[in-house]
């Protein structure tokens, strides 16, 4: 029998958000609990979590030995649009719900980013910038620079963000072409874009973006042998997860000139999930990438709404309301 008072406590398994005020003004204002802690294992949320009744995760992994511990918890919302760090079959197993924010909650903030990683290792602005704060000023430093117009601009994955991005890249004058596996052909083209097998894409594109959503199929996508296939003066731009580029492949293809460049909003070895990590990845000593730190969907109003998004889920489902973004099917399980 499915619970609907709204007695309960709901973890924040982890945030970065410096306060939990949005969250505890919508869970407590419900008449629930909040319980904020700073997970960095999944052990942290076993320890943390096993008697709450509702979860809120930013980056700690909520697998199976965690939701196989839980006792009572009911609803596990994640902060954002990707769900890699929550094993949703488990979840759905033990009738738990999982909920995301969908796309819209960053999308433009994801799509500026995207274009403004493409423009900064495209036309060098970082070692422009290098350069002249150690004294020197010649157009010469970020030689070569290619003009952009005409040029192919390659999207891995046509979601609602990716065809934020081909609007905006479009303005440049380049030829947009995308792949998408999950998407008719017809729909690409309705938006001036050439749809493109992987291999074309991979072989083509002289700026290729990645906002793909990572999986065990996408994980390492861009290992050595997909980046040895590209072009020698093509740029690679990750706004998706790190993982989806192998970060040893491509320090090797940035260092061996398999590739000209890189602009990468996250690494493989995510630092946000690291307790005291440490910045000695080799890819930050080398000038042709440039390195945010998973910042695209970051914007005051986005980070706002995706905290009140998540809050507002787990309290919807707590109180015996239906999610609004449900990842899962669990009413066979209720």
């Amino acid at each position: 029998m499915t619970r609907t008072d709204p007695e309960g406590t709901v973890l924040i398994a982890d945030f970065d958000f410096g306060d939990v005020d949005i969250e505890r003004e919508i869970i407590e204002g419900a008449g629930l609990k909040l319980l904020a802690a700073q997970c960095k294992s999944e052990d942290e949320v076993i320890e943390k979590g096993r008697d709450v009744d509702g979860v809120l995760t930013q980056y700690a992994r909520v697998g199976a030995r965690a939701i196989d511990a839980f006792t009572r918890c009911r609803v596990i919302a994640r902060y954002g649009t990707g769900v890699d760090i929550v094993d949703v079959d488990a979840a759905t197993r033990r009738g738990i719900q999982v909920t995301n924010a969908p796309n819209d909650w960053c999308a433009d903030e994801v799509a500026d980013h995207a274009v403004s990683l493409w423009l900064a290792a495209a036309r060098k602005i970082c070692e422009y910038d290098r350069a002249t704060r150690l004294g020197e000023w010649h157009w010469k430093t970020g030689r070569p620079i290619w003009r952009l117009r005409g040029r192919v601009f390659g999207l891995l994955s046509f979601g609602a963000i990716a065809r934020l991005i081909a609007e905006r890249a479009q303005a440049f004058g380049v030829e947009v072409w995308a792949h998408d596996p999950f998407l008719d052909e017809s729909e690409i083209r309705s938006r001036q874009v050439r749809p493109v097998s992987f291999d074309e894409l991979v072989e083509g594109a002289d700026y290729l973006v990645i906002q793909s959503p990572l999986t065990p199929q996408t994980h390492h996508t861009f290992d050595r042998a997909t980046l040895r296939r590209m072009k020698p003066t093509a740029i690679l731009i990750n706004t998706a997860r790190g993982p989806i580029v192998q970060d040893t492949a491509i320090y090797q293809a940035l260092t061996e000139g398999w590739i000209a460049g890189a602009a990468l909003d996250d690494i493989e070895e995510e630092p946000a999930k690291q307790r005291d990590w440490r910045p000695s990845n080799p890819l930050f000593t080398l000038p042709n990438v440039v390195i945010t730190p998973h910042a695209a969907y970051y914007s005051e109003e986005a980070i706002a709404s995706v905290r009140r998004i998540a809050a507002e889920e787990a309290v919807r489902v707590l109180t015996g309301q239906p999610a609004r973004s449900p990842v899962n099917d669990v009413t066979s399980t209720s």
